[in-house]
């Protein structure tokens, strides 16, 4: 079974498209497992899990709803430990992951244990980015390169067999949870699959300069878990 985890807060203009475009996925790459689409939300206040929760007739879909925000690390955490899946796939809830790619992540399972929906492969990529939020991207993924072979180890959108986490115990630093992952995991193979990134349309973005402290925070973490 296949758990996709959709960490959410202040959502509610994407998450019934999110919903939809999911299951059209699965519709139209003919799959014939089962999936659930898990969401778990920090009580937005826009109402978000209401709406996400209010869809559970028409399609597969769960409301994990947080009561004390605690960032998307940690929701994508608490989502690996209810889902009913031994398949995990995140991906984010604001249109910058295309849904329709989930199949073809889910099936890479089939040969890796891990397959990351990368922008820095052939074939992947970004829409225009003003020049610090590139700058910011670049130095980031140069920070966790000594860490990880895969060379999008920023990306949200990635799809890992349940038992590369079951036997470690995860942190919640800030939003980088597939770093986390790429480093802590008990797994051997990874792949990446090419997508290009698209710019939010509604909401606004969660990048902040508490986000990138909470990145090297991260870094300090795992390097010493790596290396000492």
């Amino acid at each position: 079974m296949l758990s996709v985890i959709v960490p959410t807060f202040n959502e509610s203009e994407n998450i019934k498209t999110i919903i939809h475009k999911i299951s059209e996925s699965m519709k139209a790459a003919k799959v014939t497992y089962d999936y659930e689409i898990l969401v778990v939300d920090d009580n937005s206040p826009d109402g978000t899990a209401k709406l996400a929760a209010e869809l559970r007739k028409e399609y597969p879909v769960r409301v994990l709803l947080r009561r004390n925000k605690k960032g998307l690390s940690s929701a994508v955490i608490d989502g690996f430990a209810h889902a009913k899946g031994d398949i995990l796939c995140v991906i984010d809830a604001d249109l910058s992951h295309p849904p329709a790619l989930i199949p073809k992540l889910v099936s890479q399972l089939d040969n890796y244990d891990i397959a990351v929906g990368s922008r820095l492969i052939k074939g992947g990529g970004a829409e225009e980015w003003p020049w610090h939020r590139r700058f910011i991207s670049w130095s980031a993924q140069l920070l966790a390169r000594p860490l990880t072979s895969v060379r999008d180890a920023m990306s949200g959108f990635f799809a890992v067999k349940k038992e590369v986490i079951k036997p470690v115990k995860l942190e919640a630093y800030g939003y980088k949870i597939l770093l986390e992952v790429l480093v802590l995991g008990k797994y051997t193979r990874a792949t990446e699959v090419p997508f290009i990134f698209m710019n939010r349309t509604h909401g606004q973005s969660k990048i902040s300069l508490k986000v990138e402290i909470a990145y090297l925070k991260q870094l300090v973490h795992l390097y010493k878990k790596k290396f000492f």
